[in-house]
């Protein structure tokens, strides 16, 4: 069985691991984006370079959301509560 200071370290290693996994994505996202930016300007008029730059633009929006707990349809405390539900229900 697991102790709640166990538990809160786990759950803030995950949290670390999030925000790091987000940020280098951020850090990919700024490397890559201008060197596609820079290919389209070089070999095309058509600005094809929007369609990857929104497309990974929104999964880094989902990314971060996800990373610093932010959920806009449950609401920020909304895992929490369900798993207190949940671990309240499977008591004996």
């Amino acid at each position: 069985m697991e102790t709640t200071n166990e538990f809160k370290y786990r759950r803030a290693k995950e949290r670390v691991e999030a925000i790091k996994g987000f940020y280098n994505n951020l850090l990919a996202y700024c490397i890559i984006i201008p060197f596609l930016a820079w290919i389209n300007y070089n070999t095309t008029s058509f600005p094809w370079v929007l369609f990857p730059a929104i497309g990974w633009g929104i999964g880094l929006l989902g990314h971060w959301s996800n990373a610093y707990g932010y959920n806009p349809f449950f609401g920020r405390d909304w895992e929490r509560r369900k798993l207190e539900e949940f671990m309240k229900r499977d008591e004996f």
